[in-house]
């Protein structure tokens, strides 16, 4: 198991992205010193360049380069404040190990997936339009009560899903790479995807997932399904989707897309039958605090000598 080991005594040092989360870390111990460091601004100097411990911004900016990592040769551990670590996995300096904020984003993308869902079953941007528009406009559309639910993805985020999804009585089907009880394997897509009413992508970023929605995969989807993505924008075949929604065979309901984010005049912006929201799934108020508490019990695991939890990868 991965540990960060320490001398007795030896003070902590940890390079952080906010006031905020220097104080809750040096608020763990005595021993713990933090350095606010933006690697945009370049190599850590002084005090900050004998850090063992790294907290990256969480808002997508670039991996550092390699001038980044040699001015730190007491760096072991890269701890994240999200469950998505595709910016940097296998493309850290070999001897760090790299975890996640495993849970931190759960409930608010869970809840933003099923929000979602049922706005876009429910017609809820057609009526906001109307209203806008000051237009009285009655329409039936589809409901979530009932419906057959596909989950594409049977982690943590996945499962919360299907228990909020759990008072609207729907049919709820897991699929994952590799089948186990009571979740079916991508490999039975083809079988399941046409009698889908609602297909939920909550699957990371990788090479095998890179894509894995595309004209096959939308083309397998029933008339009038929707699809509900928030997973990763590089996930679904853009091209793909949009084909399907300007026909008006498929609807769509995104907080991410590819290229992210959405550039002005994209024909997203336009397209028929989209509920598109700019990758805010995790943006609530407690998720802040739920990713600092992460990081507070990494740092706890490190002075204590426990292993460290949430570990993506060892490089």
């Amino acid at each position: 198991m991965a540990h960060l080991p320490l001398e007795p005594g030896e003070t902590l040092h940890v390079l952080v992205p906010s006031r905020a989360i220097g104080a809750a870390v040096e608020a763990v111990s005595p021993r713990v010193r933090a350095h606010r460091v933006d690697a945009a601004d370049g190599p850590p100097i002084g005090e900050a360049a004998l850090a063992q411990a790294w907290v990256p911004r969480s808002d997508g900016a670039a991996l550092p380069g390699r001038e980044f990592f040699e001015a730190l040769p007491r760096l072991r551990l890269v701890q994240l404040l999200s469950a998505g670590a595709e910016t940097f996995v296998g493309r850290l300096p070999d001897g760090l190990v790299l975890c996640n904020a495993r849970g931190a984003h759960t409930p608010s993308t869970a809840e933003w997936a099923v929000a979602a869902a049922l706005a876009a079953q429910r017609g809820l941007p057609f009526f906001v339009r109307e209203q806008d528009a000051g237009r009285w406009s009655f329409g039936t559309h589809r409901s979530l009560v009932g419906a057959r639910v596909l989950v594409v993805g049977a982690g943590d985020i996945g499962r919360a899903i299907g228990r909020m999804l759990a008072g609207f009585d729907v049919e709820l089907t897991y699929v994952a790479r590799t089948a186990r009880d009571g979740v079916r394997s991508t490999a039975d897509l083809p079988e399941l995807l046409p009698d889908a009413d609602v297909v939920v992508l909550i699957v990371p970023a990788t090479p095998e997932t890179r894509g894995m929605v595309d004209a096959a995969f939308l083309g397998a989807m029933k008339d009038g399904a929707l699809l509900v993505n928030a997973a990763r924008g590089v996930v679904v075949d853009t091209d793909a989707l949009l084909a399907e929604l300007t026909s008006g065979r498929l609807r769509a309901a995104l907080d991410v897309t590819d290229p992210e984010p959405l550039p002005e005049g994209h024909p997203l912006w336009s397209a028929p039958g989209l509920l598109l929201t700019p990758h805010v799934g995790g943006a609530v108020p407690a998720t802040n605090a739920r990713a600092a508490a992460a990081v507070t019990e990494q740092i706890a695991r490190v002075l204590d000598g426990r292993p460290l939890e949430n570990v993506v990868g060892d490089y």
